[in-house]
């Protein structure tokens, strides 16, 4: 398939953050370094040593401090993401890249020196710390269950809580914490920067999960009295389930974007297998069940892309994209596991053994159905909508 590039700008970098993918980060991903809870940080520094030299470092944020727009930047973390470990040498992983996203959109200047400034320079990475234990009842899929707690003391606040899957809390530099502000039910949330590590954030466990992808994995957190000034809010206080939007819509379409990347590598490694392997006297390729697959897979990697696009330009156009995000979130993330599904299929034992990055695509993908809002909270939060909309319709 031909690519597509919103702009010569976009094409420029995307060639060049796809060469440097594959010519020297695919090379790393037998790396020892890279465990069951993610490559480790010096493994991380190495490649973003490499990523600087090579002039693709943070290629979605411009020397000036733009970003490219949302259709640019498709263009550009689909390429990233060609390897598991591509966004992270690069510096479009999340929670980081959707961290960038919302500091430089309603980040202080002090702030955005102190906590945005590292990250843009690839020398730290950060979490956001949302989700809660379910034994807890705490915040999930529903964010108004959120439990932990900000109390005001004058000019600082006082925080407590315990949060749960915090994606690379683990040798972070710097947080998010969102925390109730409002009494029980009155639906107010702050945001809150901090510096990491802290005594009052103790990472309690590393959870074990499907997916290995992220430094640092997910962890349990214990947030203990942790006192932070008013300079640390986020935004304006009470307004965090506000600015959660802004971050969290274009944050999905950019998981789209870079495991976009990571199943198209699948079908290449899928197809080069089954146009070299043989069985019953010819090409596997050749066998209507395995050439349909990778049919298949071409077709839903077009439209995957075509969605991708679609939200991108919503985005783009200065509208919150929740809605759009939603169906794109849903449709891609549900599209992208059955393509890496049929790739471990089509080659059979070697789809499921760890030689091959398809494995590995296959845990990530299935994830991705979780992340970032299931599926079904998805389509429940439509159906909401379609309903709204055709009562108002009727007056």
């Amino acid at each position: 398939m031909t690519p597509f590039y919103p702009s010569e700008r976009s094409r420029e970098l995307t060639q060049r953050v796809e060469a440097f993918v594959r010519d020297v980060v695919i090379a790393y991903e037998r790396d020892p370094r890279c465990g069951a809870h993610g490559p480790s940080d010096e493994l991380m520094h190495e490649m973003r040593a490499k990523a600087r030299a090579a002039g693709v470092l943070t290629p979605h944020i411009l020397p000036d401090g733009s970003h490219l727009t949302q259709r640019e930047t498709a263009v550009v973390l689909r390429a990233s993401g060609l390897s598991p470990l591509g966004p992270v040498a690069v510096n479009t992983m999340a929670p980081d890249e959707g961290n960038m996203f919302l500091l430089g959109k309603i980040g202080t200047p002090w702030q955005k020196d102190r906590f945005l400034a590292p990250l843009v320079r690839g020398e730290a990475r950060s979490a956001f710390f949302m989700t809660e234990p379910a034994s807890e009842q705490g915040a999930g899929s529903d964010p108004s269950m959120l439990q932990t707690t900000a109390v005001r003391e004058g000019s600082q606040w006082r925080v407590n809580g315990r949060k749960m899957f915090i994606t690379g809390a683990q040798g972070a530099k710097a947080g998010i914490v969102m925390a109730r502000t409002g009494g029980a039910g009155e639906g107010k949330a702050t945001m809150f920067l901090v510096d990491l590590p802290n005594p009052a954030v103790r990472i309690e466990r590393i959870v074990d999960t499907i997916d290995s992808s992220m430094p640092g994995g997910h962890a349990q957190v214990l947030i203990e009295d942790l006192v932070l000034s008013d300079e640390h809010v986020l935004g304006e206080a009470d307004e965090g389930f506000r600015y959660a939007q802004v971050r969290l819509a274009p944050a999905r379409l950019s998981h789209c974007m870079r495991w976009l990347g990571s199943a198209t590598r699948a079908q290449e490694i899928a197809t080069a297998y089954a146009t070299t392997r043989k069985s019953f006297g010819k090409l596997l390729i050749d066998h209507e069940g395995v050439g349909f697959m990778l049919a298949e897979n071409a077709i839903e990697l077009q439209q995957c892309t075509l969605m991708i696009d679609w939200c991108a330009s919503v985005l783009d156009s200065g509208s919150a994209g929740g809605t759009e995000s939603s169906m794109a979130k849903v449709a891609v993330s549900e599209a992208l596991f059955r393509i890496a599904d049929r790739c471990v299929q089509v080659m059979g034992g070697s789809g499921v053994a760890r030689d091959s990055i398809v494995e590995q695509v296959f845990r990530e993908t299935r994830a991705f159905r979780i992340y970032d809002g299931p599926s079904e909270v998805h389509k429940w939060s439509l159906a909401r909508k379609i309903k709204r909309d055709a009562l108002s319709a009727r007056g």
